[in-house]
């Protein structure tokens, strides 16, 4: 986590100084930055194309099976499509209730005397945990996704923008404002635009996500405990 430009330049300086590729003081490092959404972060298993299982993050391995509740997002897909589906994918994604839609659905609570939602990240979480998935279908529900876990006969792609590229041309939504930018001042100059029309967005952010582009340099930077230090 960083909260000043002070630490982003030093999150760069680690990641250069972790990387071992020999030309790497000579190029700017290529970065994926997104908005990160104030939702419901959720994964999603499809096996030959065909969605059988959807989770929620729960600790990390193991989450709440909330598969009847998200078959009700419009948004998502019950069929991947493409000329080479995956025997298996595991599509990571954040479930988010759009300003419009809360506020809609505040308003008709109110009416009709039922209960209004704090804020839209609540509505999300709440609307997917519902007992009855007929009261989820009712919420006004979307998702993005931003990766992938499991996978059986997915052709990684070599960048992370690709990887949401590939996940696009399935059928899987990702975030319209996800960019990459080249060095640490291109991720910079991303959170002072983000930063501008933060109010003007559909849905709540709570920060922004950079990413390092080249997945061989993530897998070569690696984790601390559970967090990426390529993120």
């Amino acid at each position: 986590n960083g909260f000043n430009e002070s630490e982003l330049l030093e999150f760069d300086r680690r990641v250069r100084d972790r990387l071992k590729a020999s030309d790497i003081d000579a190029q700017e490092i290529q970065y994926v930055a997104e908005p990160k959404l104030d939702g419901a972060a959720v994964s999603l298993r499809y096996e030959n194309g065909q969605l059988v299982l959807a989770a929620t993050r729960g600790d990390g391995n193991s989450g709440e099976d909330i598969t009847h509740n998200v078959r009700t997002i419009p948004a998502v897909p019950l069929q991947i499509r493409g000329s080479t589906i995956p025997a298996v994918l595991e599509a990571r994604g954040e479930v988010f209730m759009p300003k419009a839609g809360f506020i809609d659905y505040n308003r008709r609570a109110f009416e009709t005397g039922d209960k209004q939602f704090v804020n839209p990240r609540n509505a999300a979480a709440g609307s997917l945990r519902q007992l009855d998935p007929k009261l989820t279908a009712q919420r006004p529900l979307d998702i993005f996704f931003y990766a992938v876990g499991d996978h059986d006969g997915w052709n990684s792609p070599a960048t992370h923008s690709d990887v949401l590229k590939r996940l696009r041309e399935l059928g899987l939504k990702t975030c319209p404002e996800w960019k990459k930018t080249d060095g640490i001042l291109g991720c910079l100059a991303y959170y002072s635009s983000i930063r501008s029309k933060r109010d003007d967005l559909p849905y709540d952010i709570d920060g922004v996500v950079y990413k390092v582009n080249d997945l061989r340099w993530q897998t070569e930077l690696g984790f601390v405990s559970r967090a990426p230090r390529w993120a």
